[in-house]
């Protein structure tokens, strides 16, 4: 009998739903995987930058989305969390309001043009100097951070001495983190060494989310053969960076580090004005994650793999954010399984493996583990 790992239900702490036609099915991916929850990222068109649909304003609110998700088939998770998309226009105001009608339990930074639809975004101090930081403090909203310094040069940007992510957590983040030690924040997608030790040497309050892909892959698996479905922000890095993540995941006495996958769907990768940023793992993230854990040393047949692995995947985020573990269970199964693409009605969504076969069409994508 092939090995088998009964979990609670898992959360995925940092996904894209989109909006419009593909909203249900990609829902309908995340719960082939045994997702519990979900904290949906608000770089919606028009950005989620509200709370209220009463507020008024140009945007979206977290009202208005989250009934869209819940509409679309996430009435089947227990838990939808929507940040509020920091503009120029939220306040400290906004942040109180905010948390007194029960939608708002967190933020998320976006350095301005530095993702998909991020145009909206602000420098991270313009937030400390109009009082934003310090209302979430005081109001326990947690600050969901996509931790790369803004405006750079390219030689800056990504080089052999340092990059986007590096710089941010070698500078702003240890100041912000030393103004507002309440502060709750989740470093997101986290993607090299210096970021991991700026989480293990902050305190309780700071905590981050880890990918698949950086766990598994580098820049060279991006680079050899231009791997284009591997294309995400923060881009991948170099192997002391993997190796860095793959060992704080694997830690037995991880209490920092959990699962959001910054699963990101697009139809079409390749544009005519560069390459659409995200990897689509929105029904696989479990089996993906597995395979990353034993990449980076992990026994899954033993007792200590199997409580690192449940503790990334199913505890440490959900204890984080206040959410109940659920008393659902689903099996990983250490079995082969075909990666299927997801059909939509405005095209084809490519899982990051099926991505990464350039014989995807004639031979099957399979991974070593399973979910029952």
């Amino acid at each position: 009998m092939p090995l088998q790992i009964t979990l609670p239900k898992w959360y995925d702490l940092h996904v894209h739903l989109r909006q419009g036609e593909l909203l249900p099915e990609i829902i309908a991916d995340h719960l082939k995987s045994q997702c519990a929850g979900v904290l949906a990222m608000p770089n919606t068109a028009p950005p989620v930058a509200k709370v209220m649909e009463a507020d008024g304003g140009e945007f979206w609110s977290i009202e208005s989305y989250k009934e869209m998700i819940l509409e679309s088939g996430g009435d089947a998770f227990s838990e939808v969390i929507v940040p509020l998309y920091l503009t120029k226009e939220t306040s400290p105001e906004m942040i109180q309001s905010g948390v007194e009608t029960g939608l708002l339990k967190a933020c998320k930074y976006y350095p301005p043009h530095g993702t998909t639809n991020s145009d909206h975004g602000r420098e991270l101090d313009y937030f400390v100097n109009n009082g934003v930081m310090e209302a979430m403090e005081k109001c326990g909203v947690v600050l969901c951070i996509h931790g790369e310094e803004h405006g750079l040069d390219p030689q800056r940007y990504f080089d052999r001495k340092h990059n986007a992510e590096e710089l941010l957590y070698q500078t702003r983040m240890p100041a912000l983190h030393e103004k507002y030690p309440s502060l709750k924040i989740v470093c997101e997608h986290l993607t090299t060494k210096i970021a991991v030790d700026f989480v293990k040497v902050s305190n309780e309050n700071v905590t981050a989310t880890i990918t698949p892909q950086h766990l598994i892959y580098t820049v060279g698996d991006l680079l050899k053969g231009l791997q284009y479905h591997l294309y995400c922000l923060p881009l991948l890095k170099f192997e002391e960076d993997r190796k860095a993540l793959q060992n704080a995941v694997v830690e037995m006495n991880n209490s920092k580090f959990f699962a959001g996958t910054d699963s990101a769907p697009h139809t079409k990768k390749a544009t005519d004005c560069g390459c659409a940023a995200g990897c689509y793992t929105a029904s696989i993230a479990p089996q993906m994650y597995a395979e990353a854990f034993e990449l980076a040393g992990a026994d899954m047949s033993s007792k200590a793999g199997q409580v690192s692995y449940r503790k990334f995947l199913c505890e440490i985020g959900p204890k984080f954010y206040g959410i109940k573990i659920p008393s659902e269970t689903f099996v990983l199964e250490k079995t082969k399984m075909d990666v299927n693409t997801t059909e939509t009605a405005v095209g084809l969504l490519i899982p990051l493996p099926v991505g990464l076969n350039p014989k995807h069409k004639d031979k099957p994508t399979y991974l070593s583990w399973c979910v029952r």
